[in-house]
């Protein structure tokens, strides 16, 4: 059980950046892997897909971030609150990886149907731990780092 106040918007912006690395390489690796085990393997497709997602789901991010600022607003971050932060942010994450390879493939097929599922648990695990890492770093330490300099 992890104590904090409220995440300023810089971290939030920051973890988005961070969190959005993470997820569009896995992305990337999903739709080549996803692409070629179905015989139409396409790094162009890959990088589109995962350039997509970065913009549209970074904005969405940070909604959602913000969002969760109330939900745990007792400033008390469980392990179970993590895991319904990640249940919540999957739902709206793989609907959208979804929509966004059907639209870029042309198709709203098995084939964007596999790269969503195939992300739903490779993301799963990466978001949760990527949660539990940005409460290993205090609150205040970005916002003095940047007022030092």
């Amino acid at each position: 059980m992890t104590k904090y106040k409220q995440e300023s918007h810089a971290r939030s912006l920051l973890k988005g950046i961070s969190w959005r690395i993470v997820a569009t390489s896995d992305t990337i690796l999903v739709v080549l892997l996803v692409t070629c085990l179905t015989g139409n393997c396409s790094i162009d497709h890959a990088i589109k897909i995962g350039a997509a997602e970065f913009l549209i789901k970074f904005i969405i991010y940070y909604f959602h971030e913000r969002l969760w600022q109330f939900v745990q607003r007792d400033g008390v971050v469980t392990s179970r609150k993590t895991l319904y932060k990640t249940i919540s942010w999957r739902i709206v994450a793989t609907t959208m990886t979804f929509f966004i390879s059907g639209a870029i493939l042309n198709a709203y097929d098995e084939i964007a149907l596999y790269i969503a599922i195939t992300e739903l648990f490779t993301k799963f695990a990466l978001y949760y731990l990527h949660e539990r890492m940005w409460l290993k770093l205090p609150l205040g330490k970005i916002r003095n780092f940047f007022k030092k300099n």
